[in-house]
């Protein structure tokens, strides 16, 4: 019997970039783009530097990023690549416009906030009642004290008990530390947990590689379904519940 549930984020309970529109509404240049413009501010205080330069330098150190997250699932904390890049420019930022830009970066989803899947609401409300929650998701760019304001902001943060946000624990999905870190939390045997998520590698493999369930969440995106090794799949929230109850 399923004792505890863990949610992923992105693409699971909301969904990923849904905020870009709102930003190219708004005359905003994109995610992307302005945290490139940020660092050619920033660097241009103390440096004539191109803004080529510092979207070569950008770029390498966030295909670097992406090695480690895919290859060793260790995500670098965004104050930690904006130094490689600012390392790699010649600069060094004094500590306050550090911090600032750092800010700048990891608050930016508060400003334009992402989409929440539908019914998402509605179903941590009846799940909580008899299950324990949590969240484990990894954190690329927005922090998890960042993660946890966007779900404050939709009244759902008082449904989670159990926050493993990869720039918190060090390691990221599908480490067995994350999933193990729930089973520990919620005091309960690794079969008696379920985990929601919308990727094979990291939400459905990892969590079946120590012994926990999985099911696949299509609702946003549909990446894997077609081969994966879940124990369920749903499109939409209103099926969730008794989706769980079914798993044996």
């Amino acid at each position: 019997m399923i004792k505890a549930i863990t949610f992923d984020l992105w693409d699971t309970i909301f969904i990923d970039d849904s905020d870009e529109p709102k930003r190219k509404a708004a005359g905003r240049l994109s995610k992307k783009e302005e945290r490139r413009q940020l660092v050619f501010n920033y660097a241009n205080k103390h440096k004539d530097v191109s803004k080529e330069l510092v979207d070569i330098i950008y770029n390498t150190v966030d295909a670097s990023f992406n090695k480690v997250w895919h290859e060793q699932f260790v995500t670098w904390e965004i104050g930690e690549r904006l130094e490689l890049i600012f390392k790699g420019l010649g600069i060094e930022l004094p500590q306050d416009e550090m911090a600032e830009i750092t800010k700048l970066h990891e608050e930016m989803e508060l400003e334009f906030r992402p989409d929440f899947i539908d019914g998402i609401g509605e179903v941590l409300e009846e799940l909580s009642k008899n299950y324990k929650i949590g969240v484990i998701s990894d954190a690329i760019v927005s922090p998890g004290s960042v993660l946890r304001e966007l779900l404050k902001g939709e009244n759902l943060l008082q449904y989670f008990e159990h926050f493993v946000f990869s720039d918190e624990i060090g390691n990221s999905k599908p480490m067995p530390i994350v999933f193990e870190s729930a089973f520990k939390k919620f005091d309960i045997e690794p079969h008696e947990l379920v985990h929601i998520g919308d990727r094979e590698h990291n939400d459905i493999l990892g969590p079946i590689a120590v012994g926990a369930h999985a099911l696949l969440c299509t609702a946003a995106i549909d990446r894997d379904s077609k081969n994966t090794k879940a124990d369920g799949i749903f499109s939409n929230y209103k099926d969730l519940p008794l989706l769980i109850k079914s798993i044996k």
